[in-house]
């Protein structure tokens, strides 16, 4: 146990291994942590080591940022600390506030950066050097797809963080990963009709579009749900992920037939580009005799926080907010809020809830063993965790719960109440077969114990 009791606390340098460190892995079984051998990283009696690999720098940083807090509390309360928070809530009642199986659980951390190889290299870092049984975070869906593959191979279960792109738990799914968080068709299915009872179903639309994997999946899904119901879509252009002045984008807009433009963004790039898209007058506008509408699939009370009240009455959809009043939502704002003076954001809620999940499947399966957590978790229902009942699908390992609607509130009474819930959509209507088009290709596999 000497290798993990020496490393806790932030992992330094994980970026650092580079190219050819990632072109030669080479993952240790259970003998390198002392533990049980037969899987990778099977831990000793005492304690056991989780991964947080977050971007703590790049244009997601905010969310990787609240993120880590929501992980750090969900070990305290894990490991019996604080008041609890989720845990008598869960519908499950596996898990006590002894640990994991009676180990008391520690974790290292890295930096993704918001880039794909520096996430899989601060990942590998972590199983490799510090004996990580599990990898969880990420705020990117292109750096969860890197690093969910990389768990595969390596023989540990990747729980996601915010990772909202098709592709998640699509063609780039792993019998190694599963997401709680909600994706692109979801979004597009939940806001296709709110959008169509507000604007109505003639309209010209006009995509932004960030230039990876999320972004052409929320693309594709919102302009298919739109069209669908009779919106015309006048061009679809990409922008880069590094981008930070959206001007030269936003310009060829007001010269365009488009009178809704769809911020297919998120993070700083959203707040960004919402700004300039203001800037221009496009919230003035009145084009083909309507109002100039934006429209941001993918909210987050940390963007409508930084873009302020260029937020107001623009609708988007979100994974879960801190004002929903079940008791299990109202049980995390209150631990988070006590711990941290300030409610939580939807990224902090489902990587706080992805730890409880994994823990829960292991204390339920009585093992460690990456195959027994897959077995635990597919086709696990479960309530009591702030989205209602719940169901984790066995053939893609999708959560498939409730979708909010919500729209950048008019009169905000604090700089948290940024965003109010206008709908929240049945998990029946955003509900789709694994094997749909925006879905198509690749396969789950089997799981991967790695020993």
């Amino acid at each position: 146990m000497s290798d993990q009791t020496t490393r806790r606390g932030v992992l330094k340098g994980g970026a650092a291994l580079g190219a050819t460190a990632l072109a030669t892995p080479t993952f240790f079984s259970g003998a390198h942590a002392g533990g049980h051998s037969g899987f990778t990283n099977a831990p000793g009696p005492e304690s056991v080591t989780l991964g947080f690999n977050v971007p703590q720098s790049g244009p997601y940083a905010d969310e990787g940022a609240d993120e880590l807090r929501a992980y750090e509390l969900a070990v305290e309360h894990l490991n019996g600390g604080g008041d609890g928070g989720m845990l008598p809530t869960f519908s499950s009642q596996a898990l006590d506030g002894t640990g994991i199986l009676g180990r008391k659980v520690e974790y290292v951390t890295g930096d993704t950066q918001t880039k794909s190889d520096a996430a899989r290299a601060s990942a590998r870092a972590m199983i490799e050097k510090d004996g990580a049984i599990m990898i969880t975070g990420g705020s990117s869906s292109g750096v969860a797809v890197a690093v969910q593959a990389l768990c595969q191979d390596a023989g540990v279960i990747f729980m996601a963080g915010l990772t909202h792109s098709n592709d998640t738990t699509g063609k780039d799914k792993r019998a190694n990963g599963f997401r709680h968080f909600f994706n692109s068709y979801m979004s597009g299915a939940a806001l296709a009709p709110v959008l169509e009872a507000n604007y109505g179903k003639d309209r010209n639309a006009y995509h932004l579009t960030a230039d990876y994997n999320w972004g052409y999946t929320t693309e594709e899904a919102v302009r298919t749900s739109t069209e669908a119901m009779g919106w015309n879509t006048v061009n679809t252009v990409l922008t880069p992920l590094a981008e930070t002045d959206f001007s030269a984008y936003i310009a060829p807009v007001l010269n365009s037939d488009a009178d809704v433009l769809v911020l297919n963004h998120y993070g700083g790039n959203m707040v960004n580009s919402l700004t300039n898209a203001v800037q221009f007058g496009l919230r003035d506008r009145i084009v083909n005799g309507k109002n100039f509408e934006i429209v941001v699939p993918l909210y987050s009370r940390l963007m409508a926080k930084g873009a302020g009240a260029n937020v107001k009455g623009i609708f988007g959809s979100t994974n879960w907010h801190w004002s929903l009043q079940d008791e299990g939502s109202k049980a995390f704002v209150r631990s988070f809020g006590t711990k941290y003076g300030f409610p939580p954001s939807q990224a902090a809620h489902t990587c706080y809830v992805q730890t409880l999940l994994y823990a829960d499947a292991v204390q339920r399966a009585g093992s460690f063993n990456p195959c027994a957590v897959v077995e635990a978790l597919e086709g696990f229902e479960f309530d009591g965790l702030g989205n209602g009942p719940t169901l984790y699908r066995a053939e893609d390992h999708q959560c498939f719960k409730d979708v909010l609607v919500v729209k950048g509130k008019e009169n905000p009474t604090s700089e948290f109440d940024l965003l109010e819930i206008v709908e929240i959509t049945p998990v029946s209507q955003v509900t789709y077969a694994p094997d749909h088009p925006q879905f198509a290709g690749g396969a789950l596999g089997t799981c991967n114990p790695g020993a």
